[in-house]
């Protein structure tokens, strides 16, 4: 058992302190310059004087080399202020403290500016030389803010409890298109070779969902809200893989509330992304990995769609209470994909995400066991250390049981509906969220109030490990997938697998296929003869398939078949993202003679990944 009923109202990976000084506007203005691998400019903080009996605004930054920072007055002139930098931190970065003036702390609304620019500390930033885009030709630059790394875009309050709206200017090199967060205003060619884009988010979004593309990008048009963006060399190719987002934004608008975002962009990025998907206002960032052609894998834009409400219109008030994002949100994705494939595909996604929550839990071990409870303690805790499938995994179990207990979804949606749009524009804690849940049912069905206090909270929101109830799924897809592999299991010693033939998984999708690997896996190790049965039967290794490719690599590493070490060292080569490379780089170290190849192959691709990626498979081979 962990931690204790606890709100956490301060954020304790955040410097800013928001109780005296609340950020409600940003205005940026910043300069792309690829040689440099920097980004010039300033911004101007719209700060609510909440306390004035503190003079001191302080701000979260990492890496960043602040040059000036000043109060800009109404008629536009500029009063120099005081500022100082603490020590570094080692995860928060640095507190920028900046004094204000008592002729500001009269005030109720003052505009601070800082000017500044990114180092190469910046670990939100990619930046990518022609050869690791698809056109080998033009650099490439993205941002991933996510969780505590917009402080090293922007010097900001880099914490989830505030929210503000934005602006911004990014001039960038004429051959180059610049996207963000937020709608585009205008473009404009400027004399100097480069091109001025103005950007505009009028909806309330936490600093982590501040995000930059600068590249070679082409957009195509796919519905009445929606541009896919990449590079010209694929973006046809993504365009058609991604034909049913419409659908997606409709089912969501029908479940919940309309969608207030205005436009709803992806873009396609270049493959060291190091997420499935990244659900950035306006725009969301998706990996290439799930770009197959037959439209398999798309429901992670189903998953990023759904974040448009819970995630970016309802927030958690700090990383302790992810799953308030994440879980709500692999909720609302699953409602969405059976209006689409039926309930039975809802429960089938379930049971494959309880596996993934097995795995993870798993992963962590004994010495880290406390990521695996559904609201961590992450009091002097890296937030993306406990990034995992737990807060996405537990959070919907908790929610399926609580629609299970309180009457189905004909009682459970509607107060899921009222939630949202009782939290809109808003970051909420878990006991707001349960306190909630209680006034909801309280007012609708006090008969409820005993079912809830029926409930051992403690366990499912503090408790470590796998959830305390057996969500019972329907089996129905999943038993087709079972007992196949129940009979490759049973010949797990033999020699003879003359029984097995292709026509056993055609009527399989790629959810199935996860699942028969899954279940194979779960029984390993096994020896050569049957790995090589196996793969001469289902020809898994020719796979191009992500999701397959990973299952089935990771199958053949846990059984120490060394055949596979250059299919893993390719596939950890030409995509970063961290679903995969993280799992394949631990699983590689632990085989027998794999643990030089693991790391030295890490080290090969190391400026491949994204730095938030980098660190986290140094960790697994024990580099950091």
């Amino acid at each position: 058992m962990a931690g204790t009923d606890n709100n956490w109202e301060v954020d304790p990976n955040s410097y800013a302190n928001v109780n005296n000084f609340k950020v409600n506007h940003m205005k940026l203005n910043l300069k792309t310059e690829f040689e440099r691998k920097a980004l010039t400019g300033y911004v101007i903080n719209e700060v609510e004087i909440v306390d004035n009996s503190v003079n001191k605004f302080i701000l979260d930054t990492r890496g960043l080399k602040v040059f000036s920072s000043s109060w800009v007055k109404n008629d536009g002139s500029e009063i120099s202020l005081d500022f100082t930098l603490s020590e570094v931190h080692k995860m928060y970065g640095q507190a920028l403290s900046i004094t204000f003036t008592d002729e500001m702390l009269k005030e109720s609304k003052v505009n601070v500016k800082v000017n500044y620019e990114t180092t190469p500390e910046c670990s939100a930033c990619q930046w990518l030389e022609p050869s690791q885009t698809e056109g080998k030709k033009y650099p490439y630059l993205y941002t991933q803010c996510e969780a505590v790394h917009a402080r090293s875009v922007v010097p900001c309050q880099d914490t989830p409890i505030t929210k503000l709206t934005y602006e911004a200017e990014m001039i960038v090199p004429k051959e180059l298109r610049a996207l963000m967060s937020a709608v585009l205003l205008e473009e404009k060619p400027l004399d100097n070779g480069f091109t001025s884009y103005k950007f505009e988010q009028k909806m309330r979004i936490p600093a982590y969902l501040l995000a930059i593309a600068v590249g070679n990008l082409k957009g195509i048009k796919i519905g009445p809200r929606s541009t896919v963006w990449s590079e010209p060399e694929v973006v046809e190719k993504a365009a058609n893989e991604f034909t049913s987002t419409e659908d997606f934004i409709k089912i969501g608008e029908e479940y919940l509330t309309p969608y207030v975002w205005g436009v709803y962009d992806l873009l396609v990025l270049p493959p060291s992304f190091p997420f499935g998907g990244m659900e950035n206002p306006c725009l969301t960032f998706v990996t290439p990995t799930i770009v197959v052609g037959d439209k398999s894998l798309v429901d992670v834009v189903a998953h990023e769609i759904s974040h448009s409400w819970t995630g970016n219109l309802v927030t958690n008030s700090n990383w302790q209470h992810f799953w308030l994002n994440e879980g709500h949100t692999m909720y609302l994705e699953r409602k969405i994909l059976s209006k689409l494939h039926g309930e039975q595909y809802r429960h089938f996604s379930a049971i494959i995400g309880w596996n993934d929550l097995k795995e993870a839990i798993k992963a962590y071990g004994k010495e880290e066991e406390y990521f695996t409870a559904l609201v961590p303690d992450l009091r002097d805790k890296d937030p993306d250390d406990s990034f995992s499938t737990v807060p996405y995994e537990k959070g919907f179990n908790l929610l399926f049981y609580l629609e299970k207990i309180l009457g189905g979804p004909e009682v459970f949606d509607p107060f899921l509906k009222s939630y949202v749009s009782h939290f809109a524009n808003k970051s909420l804690s878990t006991n707001q969220w349960k306190d909630y849940l209680y006034s909801y049912f309280k007012e609708h069905d006090e008969s409820k109030i005993k079912v809830l206090d029926g409930i051992d909270w403690n366990t499912w929101l503090y408790g470590y490990g796998m959830p305390p109830v057996d969500p019972k799924f329907d089996r129905t897809l999943l038993n087709i997938c079972d007992n196949l592999a129940k009979k490759w299991i049973d010949k797990k010693n033999d020699t003879n697998f003359d029984g097995f033939s292709l026509k056993d998984i055609e009527s399989f999708d790629a959810k199935q296929l996860m699942i028969f690997l899954s279940r194979i896996n779960d029984e390993g190790p096994y020896n050569k003869t049957f790995i090589e049965a196996m793969d001469k039967v289902y020809s898994f290794s020719k796979s191009k398939n992500s999701e397959i490719r990973f299952l089935w690599q990771s199958l053949c590493l846990n059984s120490n078949y060394e055949e596979i070490f250059p299919a893993v060292v390719k596939f950890v080569e030409e995509q970063g993202r961290m679903k995969f490379v993280i799992p394949l780089y631990r699983m590689l170290f632990k085989c027998k003679n794999g643990a030089d190849l693991a790391v030295s192959t890490f080290k090969k691709n190391l400026n491949f990944y994204h730095p938030i990626c980098a660190d986290n498979i140094a960790k697994e081979l024990k580099l950091k």
